[in-house]
């Protein structure tokens, strides 16, 4: 490719160059989820890998924020149903909600003849590394402001990594590796809007460690933004998608998450899909973004917007229309029942 083209592709995400389509290098993501409270964790996970298949992503690492050792070993199970058995994973230690999921067990399912249903290595999470260790050796290893982080479960593991120490990965402490690193940070947490006439929303990834959000929010050095709980609400995935459009094979993990967790018919809201969506594809016109401002957590849990003077601030929140939620829903469908490279056995 000559410099003239190298230097479009880095200018445009994508550009017709000499008849042919050429596109932006992957997001480097990591993934940092609290896999087994709520389905659409999976959803997310599910769709990650539709889009590492599709040369949009490259799955760097998972992290998890919930403390039981079921939600390794279920997301290892994804991962290498997908076709990626080598994704690192990283787990939190002392963190917050270590009773088991309600779908993590699905990782154990097992066929007639009694090998697993899903195969994996990692049974529990106590044989994995801790996460934030994980995550500063990643993230020294890669270039500077090349990183996408999506946060869709606790704060717990970004607010450590926030507070840690130099160490064998990186000279840096970590909010000046953070700064050197990071390109992106997309996390479902907060309500911006009403929520069932309620216009102070507790939601749950941040009233679970609320310290580690108010010290997030407070000292994260790069810009950060919020897809607010309204906004998965407003894009539900459709239940019939769930009954339907996983027959190509078998035993799907994500249509047995789902009916582990709640059975259709409902519509499970999308709250970590959109986050993830915004991160890879920031300019496709899924979203618009509030103002720059800050946004404060309250010691109850509470997210609070307040605008900067003169448009400045580190922290914005995803808006959607309506017409951009029906884009938003269908881009989540097809990119979660998109199958895998190469179908499992």
């Amino acid at each position: 490719m000559t410099a003239i083209a190298m230097r479009l592709l880095r200018t445009f995400p994508l550009i017709l160059l000499f008849g042919g389509l050429i596109q932006a290098a992957p997001v480097k993501l990591i993934f940092d989820t609290d896999m087994g409270n709520d389905v659409d964790d999976a959803m997310a996970l599910a769709m990650i890998h539709s889009l590492q298949k599709r040369g949009a992503v490259e799955l760097l690492a998972v992290t998890i924020t919930k403390d039981h050792p079921k939600a390794a070993a279920f997301v290892d199970a994804m991962n290498t149903f997908y076709g990626r058995p080598d994704v690192p994973i990283g787990v939190v230690r002392q963190g917050a909600t270590p009773e088991p999921g309600k779908f993590n067990q699905v990782a154990d399912a097992t066929n007639p003849d009694g090998s697993l249903r899903y195969p994996h290595d990692l049974r529990s999470g106590e044989q994995a590394p801790e996460a934030v260790g994980l995550i500063r050796k990643i993230l020294a290893a890669q270039p500077d402001a090349s990183v996408a982080l999506v946060q869709v479960g606790f704060f717990t593991n970004f607010a450590r990594l926030l507070d840690s120490k130099p160490d064998a990965h990186s000279p840096l402490a970590g909010r000046e590796l953070i700064a050197k690193k990071v390109k992106v940070f997309s996390i479902m947490a907060g309500a911006f809007q009403t929520v069932n006439w309620n216009t102070r929303h507790l939601e749950y990834n941040v009233i679970k460690d609320i310290p580690a959000a108010q010290g997030l929010a407070k000292r994260w050095p790069t810009p950060v933004i919020w897809s607010g709980f309204e906004i998965g609400v407003a894009a539900a995935y459709p239940h019939v998608s769930i009954e339907r459009d996983f027959e190509y094979v078998k035993h799907h993990p994500l249509k047995e998450s789902y009916y582990a967790y709640n059975p259709p018919p409902h519509d499970r809201p999308t709250w970590d899909p959109t986050a993830l969506l915004y991160a890879v594809y920031p300019d496709r016109g899924y979203f618009d973004l509030s103002p720059p401002g800050t946004v404060t957590v309250e010691d109850n849990g509470a997210t609070w917007f307040r605008p900067g003077r003169d448009g400045k601030g580190q922290h914005r929140y995803l808006v959607m229309s309506p017409a951009q939620a029906a884009r938003v829903r269908e881009a989540i469908v097809q990119l979660c029942v998109e199958p895998p490279a190469k179908l499992p056995r």
